[in-house]
């Protein structure tokens, strides 16, 4: 339903995210939150009543109360918004779903819904590891020895200052996204440590599910990755794997609908919430996007940095198909990357110098304006570019990615093997173990967690607590896609970061870290929103929340 106050939210939250403004760091509580985003009571009692006349049970799916959920069958969900729900199969991943080409509700409550989900949201699905688009390399039993070879947690700790020192802090959190029916392996996590972090004897790593689904099996590998990647380098932060499961192949926008209502349940959220999935940015995704990037918003308030991988595209985005068929079209953005108040992470490749990984996605929003704290670095960008590619992208649009680190061949535990495992889903897994460290940092000398993360990462101060990426390009729809340049670029974002020059930047000196690490050189109609659903058929019934 329509929020009593979305833009005060959004200024609420640039405020506390400002390192500039005197409230900075005086994250938002949940009841703060709800003051912006609670239903206007006209609208609550509106949609209440309707619900009442037709004899449905219904119940909020958050605290904030803005949005309700209810299960009908599904000739009565047909019945009640004139629709046509179907199953329809999405080829490429033989997943199916169930939606309506149209619907409608009565004229009265127009002004009181902003999204009926889901109704005629056809958002395709993405495709866990192991996919074409991701590059699977099978190693010995022992692994490469050397960071020319491939990625372990010693070269990505000498590459970016990383220290091991563990953390001691309280109240600080690291979350996984564990979407689709992933699972995170303990057995390969201990395998995993007792080669690369022998001093990790006692992992405080769990698994929670959205649902109470079980976590057994064989490990699969985005999970394993993430889970991997985050404990053997954030040493001694609490790290959760966050699963929601679905009967489908493929992770689906539904999930991260289901993650974010079970967060919005809890008494406590993360410090750090990092996901490693994508969705292409379409027109039909506009609505449950911004509903979704304003739930993002919300975290971000109350001191969650939510960070996001960029995709594994270029400028395709998460094309699932060919990504020549985008060829003479416009570029494909990646969602939630492009919202923003999450934080995007690309993907860089080699050693010395870093350059841009060819598959690294980035762009411009179709659907979300730029935001303010990106003007001055994506304007002097797109004076660069000047004509090329006019008519291809968004000139006005949230560009993506904000930073990026190293992304291929990283090593992983995986089905009693080794493997390398390459895409922004290492990088952002990474960058989000240097930010709970930071936070440890924080925490620990009584300052507040970073929470948002955009308007530092963009102010003047952070520069120099980056390593600016200025070759290479991310290619597709037949081009040779965006360059890297000096400065912000739609490859690399701001560049790569530094840990103990960002511990610098956020503390101002008065804290330090222990470890010890060579320095760099661093280079200077209307739109409805109510019943949030997730559709799930049993036995011919639909679940509408």
């Amino acid at each position: 339903m329509p929020q009593a106050n979305e833009s005060g939210l959004y200024m609420a939250l640039l405020d506390v995210s400002d390192p500039t403004s005197t409230n900075y760091g005086r994250h938002l509580s949940t009841a703060e939150v709800w003051e912006y985003t609670a239903p206007r009571p006209e609208s609550l009692q509106a949609l209440t009543q309707w619900l009442h006349a037709n004899g449905l049970a219904f119940s909020p799916t958050t605290h904030f109360g803005d949005m309700l959920h209810f299960k009908v069958p599904l000739e009565r969900a047909n019945a009640l918004l004139d629709a046509n729900f179907t199953t329809y199969i999405h080829e490429p991943t033989n997943t199916t779903t169930i939606r309506t080409l149209s619907y409608a509700l009565p004229v009265h409550l127009h002004g009181h819904i902003t999204l009926v989900y889901p109704t005629t949201q056809f958002i395709p699905p993405v495709r866990l590891r192991g996919s074409p688009i991701h590059d699977l390399v099978t190693t010995e039993t022992d692994p490469p020895a050397t960071c020319a070879q491939a990625i372990n947690p010693s070269c990505l700790q000498k590459m970016y200052n990383i220290p091991t020192d563990p953390a001691t802090a309280q109240n600080n959190s690291l979350y996984i996204s564990g979407l689709g029916q992933e699972i995170a392996n303990i057995d390969d996590l201990k395998l995993y440590l007792s080669k690369f972090r022998e001093d990790i004897h006692n992992p405080k790593f769990q698994v929670l599910s959205t649902d109470g689904a079980p976590n057994h099996g064989q490990g699969t590998l985005e999970a394993n990755s993430d889970s991997q990647i985050t404990v053997g380098l954030a040493t001694n932060v609490p790290i959760t794997y966050l699963k929601t499961d679905k009967d489908a192949d493929g992770v689906t926008a539904d999930d991260l609908l289901d993650e974010l209502r079970f967060l919005f349940t809890q008494d406590q959220l993360p410090s750090v919430l990092t996901t490693s999935y994508v969705f292409q940015e379409t027109e039909d995704l506009a609505s449950f996007a911004k509903a979704m990037c304003n739930a993002y918003a919300r975290l971000g308030a109350m001191g969650t940095s939510v960070i996001f991988a960029a995709g594994d595209s270029g400028v395709a985005g998460g094309f699932l198909g060919d990504p020549a068929e985008c060829v003479d079209k416009p570029f494909v953005p990646t969602f939630p990357s492009t919202c923003p108040y999450v934080t995007s992470v690309g993907a860089t490749q080699g050693l010395e110098p870093e350059v841009a990984w060819t598959s690294s996605s980035g762009g411009f929003s179709n659907i979300f304006q730029r935001p303010s704290y990106q003007d001055a670095a994506v304007e002097g960008y797109l004076r660069g570019l000047g004509s090329t590619y006019t008519g291809r992208y968004n000139t006005s649009g949230r560009a993506f990615p904000d930073v990026s680190l190293h992304g291929v061949d990283y090593l992983i535990h995986y089905a009693g093997k080794y493997k390398s495992v390459v895409g922004t889903s290492t990088a952002a897994p990474t960058f989000a173990s240097i930010i709970a460290l930071l936070n440890d940092q924080l925490l620990t000398a009584g300052k507040p967690k970073l929470g948002f993360l955009n308007p530092l990462l963009y102010s003047s101060t952070s520069a120099a607590a980056f390593t600016d990426i200025t070759s290479g390009s991310n290619p597709g729809c037949g081009t040779d896609g965006f360059s890297s340049d000096v400065g912000w670029d739609p490859v690399t974002g701001l560049g790569t970061p530094d840990y103990s020059d960002l511990l610098e930047v956020i503390t101002g000196g008065v804290v330090h870290s222990s470890q010890n690490g060579a320095r760099r050189t661093h280079f200077i109609g209307y739109i409805e929103i109510v019943i949030w659903t997730s559709i799930v058929v049993l036995c011919n019934s639909l679940t509408i929340s």
